[in-house]
């Protein structure tokens, strides 16, 4: 159910209260998969294409994708969302809070950037070099075998394009300028982290971390899993989100 109006290309199914999805720098919509099948039976599902690499250079930043998600929820008519968002899809979540928390109902977080961005720089993928950067793109997952040949052709696709590079590098440092550690203890909107014990890229601290410093958050672990719990595991992942949204709503 893609579509495309305006300026946007998203994914919808279902109906009932919003959910929007927010994936990662590497990533799109299709990484949610199976688990939108699972939630869009009790809720509307959004999932939203950043057209991360399709930005102009200049505008490459995580606030700039939190104002393009503004826009994307008036051009569809939705007041207030819970936003589902994985990496990088979760730092513009954290973005789009501070700058508009009366748009968001709650906050899920998998696998979050925010706090730790050093790993973007230690998971730079080197051009040229297929072996290393299949190697790369199966330590994202617990198990490689997620790391199918389509997705690994897609990342040495960019990691050989001189301007995807360039993008990539543009999000990478604007997400360590825009580190939230001191903007989260403001947030008073519940939050559900969830997080794959096995994350090579955010590790379990970063959880930890996010959870101290959340005054309203509530942590769930997925084991066997790494650093996208909603395409490994989307069954329990979605399991976690339907819990917290229905405890809390």
């Amino acid at each position: 159910m893609v579509k495309s109006s305006g300026d946007f290309t998203y994914l919808e199914e279902g109906s009932g209260k919003p959910i929007i999805l927010l994936h990662g720098l590497m990533g799109g919509v299709e990484n949610f998969g199976e688990m939108v099948d699972f939630i869009s039976n009790d809720y509307k599902v959004y999932g939203l294409d950043l057209k991360l690499f399709e930005t102009p250079i200049l505008k490459c930043s995580v606030k700039n994708k939190a104002n393009y998600l503004h826009k994307f929820m008036n051009h569809i008519g939705v007041e207030k969302a819970t936003l589902i968002g994985n990496s990088m899809g979760g730092h513009i979540g954290l973005i789009f809070m501070k700058l508009f928390p009366e748009k968001v109902e709650s906050l899920i977080l998998t696998g979050s950037s925010g706090l730790y961005e050093s790993a973007m720089g230690d998971t730079f993928p080197r051009r040229g070099d297929y072996d290393y950067i299949k190697r790369k793109t199966e330590e994202v997952f617990y198990c490689p075998e997620v790391a199918t040949k389509e997705l690994v052709d897609r990342v040495f696709d960019i990691a050989n394009k001189r301007e995807s590079i360039i993008r990539l590098l543009a999000f990478a440092k604007s997400a360590i300028r825009h580190n939230m550690a001191k903007d989260l203890p403001l947030f008073n909107v519940p939050t559900c982290l969830i997080w794959g014990k096995f994350d090579k890229v955010t590790p379990p601290h970063v959880a930890e971390e996010f959870n101290k410093l959340l005054p309203d958050s509530t942590l769930y672990w997925v084991d066997k899993c790494g650093h996208a719990p909603m395409w490994e595991h989307p069954k329990e992942f979605s399991k976690h989100v339907l819990t917290f949204l229905k405890d809390r709503f």
